[in-house]
């Protein structure tokens, strides 16, 4: 599964043949189709992987984030502030995003496989976007936004940031994109960081 998302991070879902993942595992045929009736099958079982992974990160960083804080706003900086910190850690330009692999050739996909990251995508919306919709009733941001477009405007923050690292070759840009998000949050609804 590394072996075969890998390949697929690097040069795509239709490039990637079912014999350039087993000559990179070292396995035979018979081995794959022992775990994989398909490449679709493949395809799922990676998506459903990397989606549990995604909202196991989502999960884990707000409850940390709800227990430093009883503020909302609060709450939102620090949670984005854990995603800041753990790109600060890359030192190679970050691999790319599985669900942005898969969008890029979504005819390649039923609708299963893609309902997958439709769903993990809208619990990032709702998540978050209720976190903004606590701020909102409490404070008045400096321009006019929803709490939808705010949680949504992470995801863009992430997915641009992942595609800009790649392509300039610089570890260094998801952890500034991510922090431009973070300092945008803190000028629009007027408060410092904890």
């Amino acid at each position: 599964m590394d072996a075969a998302e890998a390949l697929i991070l690097e040069q795509g879902f239709s490039a990637t043949s079912i014999e350039r993942v087993i000559d990179r595992v070292g396995l035979t045929k018979g081995a794959f189709f022992h775990h994989f009736r398909s490449k679709s099958d493949l395809a799922y079982a990676l998506v459903e992987r990397y989606a549990a992974l995604d909202l196991g990160n989502l999960e884990r960083n707000m409850l940390r984030a709800e227990k430093l804080s009883r503020d909302p706003l609060q709450q939102v900086l620090i949670f984005v502030g854990l995603f800041q910190e753990s790109a600060e850690e890359l030192t190679e330009p970050y691999p790319g995003c599985l669900f942005a692999s898969y969008l890029n050739e979504a005819q390649l996909f039923d609708e299963r496989t893609l309902g997958i990251i439709r769903t993990t995508m809208q619990e990032w919306r709702r998540r978050l976007g209720a976190k903004f919709e606590s701020i909102l009733r409490v404070r008045t941001p400096a321009f006019p936004v929803s709490a939808e477009s705010l949680a949504d405007m992470m995801t863009v923050i992430f997915e641009g940031a992942f595609i800009l690292s790649k392509t300039m070759k610089e570890a260094e840009t998801v952890a500034g994109q991510i922090t431009h998000y973070r300092n945008y949050i803190e000028l629009l609804f007027g408060a410092r960081a904890a």
